[in-house]
C-alpha cells in the first residue's frame, strides 16, 4: 500500500505540473516572475518598499502606479476583443479626456476648487462615454468593421483634442486634480487604487453575473447568440461604451500625473500596449473566452519591462523591441502547436525509462 500510494503521488505530481503549464496565464506569470528576478539580481533592493511621510515608496509601488492607465484601457480592450472587435481609438480618447478636463479647469475662475475638478471629470468622462457609444453604434448598428470604425475616431480624435486645446499644451495648477494621478490615499497611489478598484468591479460583474457569458457567446458565434435570444447588438454596444469610459478615466490619470494636456502625445500608442497586454494574457483575438487576470498579468509585464529598461540605463526608444521579444516568447509558449510538440517530447521522455525497465 505505501508503495502504491507513493507511485500514484509521483504520477500525479508531474501530471499536475503539466496541467498547470497548460493554464492560460501560466507562462505570462513565469515571464513576470523572471522579470522581477532579473531586476532583483541587477538591483538587490528592487523589491524594497519604504514608508515616507505616511506613503509607500519603491519600485513595486511605481509599477502599480504606472500600470494604472494601461490597466484601465486594457480592461475595455479585453471586453471588446472578446466580442471579436478591436478598439484603435483608445489613445485618441485618452487625449480628448485630458484636453477637455484641463481646458475646463484652466478656464474656470477657481481651478483649485474640488467642485470645479469634479465637474471637469464628469464632463470628460461623459464625452468619452459618448465616444464609446459612437464606436458601438458604427459597429453594431451600421455594421462597419470594428477596425475601420475605431480607426475613424483614432484619426479624428487627436484633431478634436487639438481643437479643444487650440493647438497648445494646456497646463494647470490644481491640487485636487493632481491627487488623481500623483496623490496618495491610505498610503497607496490614488491612481492604482482607482484602476485596480475598477478591475475588481469588472471582474466581479463579468464572472458573478451573466454578462461575461453573454460577451463570450457573442464572440464565439454572434449569429447563434442572436438565435438563442441574446441581444448581441446591445452587448457589442455596451463593451465599446465601457472601453470609451475606461479610456477616458485613464486619460484623466495621465493628465493629472503631469498636470498638462498634450493632444499630440497623450496616450500615444497606448492602444498597441493594451492589445499586447490582452494577447500576452491569453485572450484570443478571434473572440470568445477572455481572461481578465491574464490581462492584468500582461499589463504588469509591460509596465515592469518599461521600468527595467529605465533601471538598466537603456534608451527608452529601444523599449518596443524588448516588448516585441517578450510577446513573441509568451505567444509561442501559448501556441497550441508548440504545446503539442512540447507535450509529445515529454511523453517520449517518460516512455524511454519505462522501456528500459521492461
Amino acid at each position: 500500500m505505501p508503495a502504491t500510494t507513493g507511485a500514484s503521488t509521483r504520477t500525479a505530481g508531474p501530471g499536475g505540473l503539466r496541467r498547470l503549464a497548460h493554464h492560460t496565464i501560466f507562462w505570462p506569470v513565469v515571464a513576470l516572475i523572471a522579470l522581477l528576478v532579473a531586476n532583483t539580481l541587477y538591483s538587490p533592493d528592487f523589491l524594497a518598499v519604504s514608508i515616507l511621510d505616511g506613503h509607500l515608496f519603491g519600485a513595486p509601488i511605481d509599477i502599480l502606479r504606472n500600470s494604472a492607465p494601461l490597466l484601465l484601457v486594457s480592461l475595455g480592450m479585453t471586453l471588446v476583443i472578446a466580442t471579436r472587435g478591436i478598439d484603435l481609438s483608445v489613445g485618441a480618447v485618452v487625449a480628448i479626456a485630458g484636453a477637455l478636463s484641463l481646458s475646463f479647469i484652466a478656464t474656470s475662475p477657481n481651478p483649485g476648487s474640488v467642485t470645479t475638478v469634479l465637474i471637469a471629470i464628469a464632463i470628460a468622462l461623459g464625452l468619452c462615454l459618448l465616444l464609446g457609444v459612437w464606436n458601438g453604434f458604427l459597429v453594431s448598428v451600421v455594421g462597419i468593421q470594428p477596425i475601420i470604425a475605431t480607426l475613424i475616431l483614432m484619426t479624428a480624435g487627436r484633431g478634436v483634442a487639438m481643437l479643444i486645446t487650440e493647438g497648445q499644451i494646456t497646463t494647470v495648477n490644481s491640487a485636487p486634480f493632481k491627487t488623481l494621478g500623483a496623490g496618495f490615499w491610505l498610503g497607496l497611489p490614488a491612481a492604482a487604487l482607482i484602476a485596480y478598484g475598477v478591475y475588481v468591479v469588472v471582474a466581479l460583474i463579468t464572472r458573478r453575473t451573466a454578462l461575461g457569458m453573454l460577451v463570450e457567446s457573442v464572440g464565439i458565434n454572434p449569429s447563434a447568440s442572436r438565435l438563442a435570444g441574446v441581444r448581441a447588438r446591445t452587448i457589442v454596444w455596451t463593451v465599446f461604451a465601457l472601453s470609451g469610459l475606461f479610456s477616458g478615466l485613464a486619460g484623466l490619470i495621465l493628465a493629472s500625473n503631469v498636470m498638462a494636456a498634450d493632444a499630440n502625445n497623450a496616450g500615444l500608442f497606448i492602444e498597441l500596449d493594451a492589445i499586447l497586454a490582452v494577447v500576452i494574457g491569453g485572450t484570443s483575438l478571434q473572440g470568445g473566452k477572455f481572461s481578465l487576470s491574464g490581462t492584468l498579468v500582461g499589463v504588469l509585464i509591460i509596465t515592469t519591462l518599461t521600468l527595467t529598461v529605465t533601471i538598466v540605463g537603456i534608451s527608452p526608444l529601444v523599449t518596443p523591441l524588448f516588448k516585441a521579444l517578450v510577446v513573441i516568447a509568451v505567444t509561442l509558449l501559448q501556441s497550441p502547436r508548440v504545446r503539442e510538440r512540447l507535450a509529445a517530447r515529454q511523453r517520449q521522455r517518460v516512455a524511454k525509462p519505462e522501456e528500459v525497465a521492461a
